[in-house]
């Protein structure tokens, strides 16, 4: 399939002009790459200026019939529409096959949060005698306590830490900067990781500025923080299934429940959209309904 030379192009596009991280530009690749993979299963090999509206009609089906989440299919969706997009602006296509398509309808289901005494709990878990034990505590604290991503916490720097005016820097999705308030006790835990327990780790070169690091002084793994996480869910006997993001959505919701413009949290989480924000406003209902339901005599 002679795909390749405008794929290249594709990469270099989403790299330099939309400023994506390695891991969403490989994420529009796999996009790329399943419907390469149905085009083969029936043993066609069509130009891209030949697709249409039909042949990705039966390409979803396929999805479907191989057993896909909608929301996967969604994910594959975006991503073909951002390709077709692509050849259009460089004029390898006259027509935009996907301009037709719609996203399965997805329902938008509430994450599973932890309130302020599981946290506790999983902080608590952490042996903090072992070398890595103060840089997993410092890990929990500034995952909830600034609401990071994942990946904005594996790349976090030294340089990016403002303990005189309480923030940090944090570079989101698509390189975009943001300013982050950063609490007390995730302070004090990062100088004591920074200033007791990583100054006796030898550094690989070239991560000098990283906060987090592993036992060999490399940047810490987006695996070994998921990793960390599920191992403390085990240890504190959590029946929830939690990664990183959990505590990410934890953040906002705490804020919401005490009151925090949403606004604020948009600004805080670096969401693009307000929209995305609002889904933590049905957790503030949910728990209205609960106060109601617990305190009115009329309930």
């Amino acid at each position: 399939m002679l795909w390749q030379s405008h794929i290249k192009g594709f990469t270099t596009y989403l790299k330099l002009e939309r400023s994506l991280s390695s891991n969403s530009v490989h994420a529009y690749l796999s996009d790329i790459d399943k419907l390469q993979q149905y085009f083969q299963s029936i043993n066609q090999s069509p130009s891209l200026a030949a697709i249409n509206v039909g042949d990705l009609r039966s390409f979803l089906s396929w999805l479907n019939q191989l057993g896909m989440l909608p929301s996967t299919q969604a994910r594959v969706i975006s991503g073909l529409k951002a390709f077709f997009t692509y050849l259009m602006l460089e004029n390898e296509i006259q027509n935009d096959p996907t301009a037709l398509i719609e996203a399965p309808k997805l329902s938008r289901k509430l994450p599973d949060t932890l309130n302020i005494h599981e946290i506790n709990d999983l902080i608590s878990a952490i042996d903090a005698s072992k070398p890595e034990g103060m840089r997993n505590k410092a890990i929990i604290e500034v995952l909830y306590g600034c609401g990071l991503r994942v990946t904005e916490l594996t790349e976090l720097k030294i340089s990016n830490i403002y303990p005189q005016i309480e923030f940090i820097k944090v570079i989101g999705k698509g390189n975009k900067e943001r300013l982050v308030p950063i609490g007390g006790t995730a302070l004090k835990l990062l100088d004591i990781y920074l200033s007791q327990v990583r100054v006796h780790v030898k550094i690989k070169k070239g991560n000098d500025d990283y906060v987090f690091l592993n036992r060999f002084g490399a940047k810490l793994s987006r695996i070994s923080v998921f990793n960390l996480i599920k191992s403390l869910a085990v240890a504190t006997g959590l029946k929830k299934s939690i990664s990183p993001h959990t505590l990410r959505h934890s953040f906002a919701t705490h804020l919401i429940e005490g009151g925090a413009d949403l606004r604020a949290i948009q600004e805080m989480l670096g969401h693009s959209s307000i929209t995305t924000t609002e889904i933590y406003t049905h957790v503030d209902r949910d728990y209205l309904r609960e106060v109601i339901t617990q305190f009115h005599p009329r309930s």
